[in-house]
């Protein structure tokens, strides 16, 4: 479980989060959403240990990250997979070994060992060929597979997504959603996706978090948010016709 309390963080006089708490679940799929500008970076950097913060607190299974010595913090970072907005992968190695640099990182596996993990996760996420590719020989929805294949080969607690559906056409962004709620699930990961999709709010947010102005607005599920009369959120969420007309066809079927 992932814990935040009344998180504060400033850059000089800019104050950018403002006292947001809440808490992810194992085996549960979140987003944080907002407009630019509303926090969500800053959020989940913060929550990676990226920038430090000057109030609240962040725990990991009860673990406050900030009290954690070095040595304590490599081990949970072990524990932290990401799937960063470009893919990121190293254009010099090839699919096989980006996928095997988090083990060497942070496992004392033997390298055929390592080679037998990385075999495994490109297989669970349907790229049983790929391995001597290159990342310029792979497509962009091949390049987000690899992507998630090296977040999940050392078997984290922990999922950070950042606009993981970046760039992607929609039937591929739908193939990557799925992809990672299905690992969310299987494995009982803890998945934090920062996200501007609101395809991917209503196809796998399980738990969805508001941002406004680095304040947490609303905080539900594709369930509730339909119902809401925050008007933040409707505005944000009802900009686009389409989900004006699925709004009105929710609210005319459930009067």
């Amino acid at each position: 479980m992932l814990e935040v309390k009344n998180l504060h963080k400033s850059f000089g006089e800019a104050h950018v989060l403002k006292g947001i708490s809440t808490v992810f679940n194992p085996g549960e799929t979140s987003l944080v959403i907002g407009k630019s500008g509303s926090g969500k970076t800053v959020f989940i950097k913060c929550l990676l240990g990226l920038y430090s913060y000057e109030e609240g607190h962040i725990s990991y299974d009860g673990k406050i990250f900030s009290e954690l010595s070095e040595k304590e913090k490599r081990i949970l970072r072990g524990d932290i997979g990401m799937v960063f907005q470009g893919s990121a992968l190293f254009d010099s190695m090839t699919i096989l070994e980006n996928v095997m640099f988090p083990l060497q990182m942070f496992s004392n596996m033997s390298k055929s060992e390592m080679e037998d993990r990385a075999d495994f996760v490109l297989k669970r996420v349907n790229l049983p060929d790929a391995h001597k590719k290159m990342p310029s020989e792979a497509s962009g929805g091949m390049q987000k597979r690899v992507a998630i294949a090296r977040a999940i080969v050392n078997n984290p607690k922990y999922l950070f997504c950042d606009e993981p559906n970046s760039g992607l056409d929609p039937n591929t962004a739908i193939v990557i959603d799925n992809l990672i709620q299905e690992i969310t699930d299987e494995y009982q990961i803890t998945t934090v996706i920062n996200s501007h999709d609101m395809n991917s709010v209503m196809e796998i947010g399980e738990k969805i978090i508001f941002l406004q102005h680095g304040i947490k607005e609303w905080e539900g599920s594709s369930a509730t948010i339909f119902k809401t009369d925050n008007k933040a959120v409707t505005d944000f969420v009802y900009s686009s016709e389409l989900f004006k007309k699925v709004r009105k066809m929710y609210l005319e079927e459930n009067i």
